[in-house]
């Protein structure tokens, strides 16, 4: 199993990562602060007086702007291959009174920066409809539906991607390489050193040498807590030796 093309730019865009805007007839392009909301609309926080805000106020009698928001994957370690990278095009607009109220609050579901408590004040929140949706990697370019984009959710272990590698290279270097090479049979050269490179919902890449390999989970993990339940056979050795000698 492997997430879809939507599930990606969903992960893409969610706000972990950082992100350009290219706003029409405006200089740029600009870095933005945003989050991706639970419907997929594109929620971006700005200083009032600052300059994205100014760029993205409506030309006289609309109420909106188009905007392009391009967003690329950052490996989480040395040697990791990146996901890609999304572009997400629609029209924003200006929240204010409860709406930018509620929307502060579904940005802190994702990102619960102090300065959501200035937004009112110093600090402005735009809401984007998202209109087109397209994911790239490796060259290949793909038309993702904005409604399957919406519908799709970002993978829960993104965010804690780089803290959960790094703990499985400082602490279970043995038993995950044990692991991987039992899995992989006769494809494990003599002299691989399996390295997990990337981890997500489905399941984690290793890298062995010049080769990657994906290893998948036996169902998709819905957060930390799951995914420490799912590799606990794995990474406990005891148990690890008495599941083979069953």
């Amino acid at each position: 199993m492997q997430p879809t093309h939507a599930e990606v730019a969903r992960t893409l865009a969610a706000g972990h990562l950082p992100a350009t805007a290219h706003i029409a007839c405006r200089p740029g392009p600009l870095p933005v602060r945003h989050v991706t909301d639970a419907h997929g609309r594109v929620l971006l926080l700005s200083p009032r007086d600052g300059a994205v805000t100014a760029a993205l106020s409506p030309a006289p009698g609309t109420d909106d702007t188009a905007l392009v928001l391009d967003i690329s994957d950052v490996p989480p370690v040395a040697g990791a291959p990146s996901l890609g990278r999304v572009w997400v095009s629609g029209w924003a607009t200006l929240l204010a009174g409860d709406e930018a109220r509620q929307a502060a609050l579904d940005y802190a579901d994702s990102d619960p920066a102090s300065d959501l408590l200035d937004v009112g004040t110093t600090q402005v929140i735009h809401r984007m409809d998202v209109a087109e949706v397209r994911y790239e990697r490796h060259g290949v370019l793909v038309e993702v539906d904005p409604d399957e984009f919406a519908e799709a959710e970002p993978d829960p272990l993104r965010a804690i991607e780089f803290d959960l590698i790094t703990d499985l290279a400082d602490h279970h270097v043995e038993e995950m390489a044990g692991y991987v090479r039992r899995q992989l049979g006769p494809a494990a050269r003599p002299g691989d050193e399996p390295r997990v490179v990337r981890l997500d919902r489905y399941g984690f890449l290793v890298r062995l040498g010049a080769r990657l390999a994906r290893l998948s989970f036996p169902r998709p993990v819905a957060d930390r807590h799951d995914l420490a339940h799912l590799l606990h056979p794995v990474l406990c050795g005891r148990c690890a030796h008495r599941d083979e000698a069953a």
